[in-house]
């Protein structure tokens, strides 16, 4: 098939979780297909060279589409008054509409991939076969910013709560092809048929997160672009009443935030024992160098990669329920759970000093996810259902 994908946002380099899932399926799904690549982009300080040697290997064509600041606000105020979600507004214009109808006119691809609600406006319409990734359940993810929002901002967030859930339902119907991270995600999602979509979960490339041998120098670490709302919380959830716990029994324990694009909320706890350290040119030098890995998520949706590198990297993990109910590791054996501060800090505690635990836990969580998540395996179920949703498929494969 020749598959035209669509993105918010240009998957290079790969901070970003959304990028990091549409790079691996990009690269599995150009094995047996061609692909024709667009992406929207909003960063000026994206190096687009660098991007397109990086997807170039895996594309017939690669395609970048700028969207300026005044096309993002008059986007966010069409949205605004059309009852469409801010996402959509953001990322939506009609000068980027144009530009996108001239090549799907000129590839005239047999499928149409559209990664994340973000694009769908684009393609909804469209009569070709379509493919939705929801990825996560934003909506039900804008509902937890929230519930944690301040008395200021919680009506805007439980506004775009609201329009986020009325937009993923109404575009169901649309596409030929819907997928989502988790099965926790796919419950959440509002619509009677949820069912009907499929659970595509992330990978991760295990020859890149092996285990290394190397000095260390952090006893916790935590990774993940930290400008993210979730982590950000994360971040203050750690700093504030996690860590001083630790401290009160192992006050000489240092903790590395390691991420790109630190908030300030972020930077502020940067001390002689928490260490911030911002964009990193190889994530793997901050698992290598930390003892144990913590990810304390509180809000958000979705799969954490984070927690997929960590464990591939044959570092011992400690999450939460939220973050845990899309992994699917086995508490105690595979992966610790802390449902509160205290169960967080005690498990910290016994890490760090009972090493035969420790050793355990990192071997069990390096079996799980090398055992379960595999970027081939999971993006071969999508490429099935996009071919029994191409018509044309069988016709032109014998």
């Amino acid at each position: 098939m020749k598959i035209f994908v669509l993105l918010p946002r240009i998957p290079y380099p790969l901070e970003k979780g959304d990028k990091l899932r549409a790079f691996n399926q990009i690269k599995q799904l150009a094995k047996n297909n061609e692909i024709v690549l667009c992406a929207l982009n909003d960063n000026p300080k994206v190096n687009e060279q660098d991007a397109f040697r990086a997807l170039q290997p895996y594309c017939q064509s690669v395609n970048f589409i700028k969207i300026s600041k005044p096309q993002i606000l008059l986007g966010l105020v069409r949205a605004f008054f059309k009852g469409l979600p801010m996402q959509t507004g953001y990322f939506y214009n009609r000068k980027a509409a144009k530009k996108i109808n001239q090549l799907i006119e000129r590839h005239r691809p047999d499928m149409l991939f559209g990664q994340l609600l973000r694009v769908a406006e684009y393609i909804r319409h469209k009569d070709v076969p379509k493919t939705i990734d929801y990825q996560d359940i934003f909506s039900y993810g804008m509902k937890r910013r929230a519930d944690v929002a301040s008395f200021v901002t919680r009506p805007i967030y439980n506004m775009e709560y609201r329009r986020l859930a009325r937009y993923e339902a109404a575009i169901f119907n649309d596409f030929d092809v819907r997928t989502i991270i988790s099965e926790p995600d796919r419950q959440l999602f509002p619509h009677p048929k949820r069912d009907e979509i499929l659970i595509i979960p992330n990978g991760v490339d295990h020859e890149f997160f092996k285990p290394q041998e190397c000095e260390k120098q952090y006893d916790l670490v935590f990774t993940g672009n930290m400008s993210y709302a979730p982590n950000v919380n994360a971040v203050e959830y750690l700093a504030n009443e996690i860590l001083p716990i630790v401290w009160k029994t192992l006050p000489d324990v240092k903790m590395y935030i390691a991420g790109a694009t630190p908030d300030p909320r972020v930077k502020k706890y940067a001390s002689e024992r928490i260490i911030v350290s911002g964009w990193l040119d190889d994530i793997r030098t901050a698992y290598a160098q930390s003892r144990v890995f913590i990810a304390p998520m509180r809000i958000g949706t979705g799969l954490q990669n984070k927690l997929l590198e960590a464990m591939s990297m044959r570092l011992p993990a400690i999450t939460s329920p939220l973050a845990n109910a899309s992994l699917g590791a086995k508490p105690e054996e595979e992966i610790l759970v802390g449902s509160n501060a205290e169960e967080m800090a005690q498990h910290i505690i016994t890490l760090l000093t009972d090493h035969e635990k420790a050793e355990r836990l990192a071997q069990a969580g390096y079996d799980f996810t090398n055992r379960v998540y595999d970027w081939g395996k999971a993006t071969e179920i999508m490429e099935t259902a996009m071919k029994d949703a191409y018509p044309g498929f069988l016709r032109s494969s014998q």
